[in-house]
């Protein structure tokens, strides 16, 4: 089943390589969707793909990569769009 999740991330979240991180993770699970940093110094994210991948990449984001301290992920369920691929805006 194919399930979409726009996700918030907080804490110290950029410029440690966190949206590069989220990439692999995603393309790792064969999960689609987007990255980008936000001026508020969240990294938002949507990710795109079967339901048991796409919970493994938000279970990543929760730890992010070495350098990131994440504070809170906000989860919020949207419907499907159909994405393929992965990119760091």
């Amino acid at each position: 089943m194919t399930v979409r999740r726009r996700l918030t991330v907080r804490g110290r979240v950029q410029a440690v390589g966190f949206r590069a991180f989220v990439a692999r993770s995603a393309q790792s699970r064969g999960v689609a969707g987007w990255a980008a940093n936000r001026p508020d110094g969240t990294v938002e994210i949507v990710l795109e793909g079967d339901r048991e991948a796409v919970e493994s990449v938000v279970r990543a984001c929760r730890e992010g990569p070495r350098g990131a301290h994440v504070t809170a992920v906000v989860v919020r369920d949207e419907p499907s769009e159909g994405a393929h691929g992965f990119e760091m805006r």
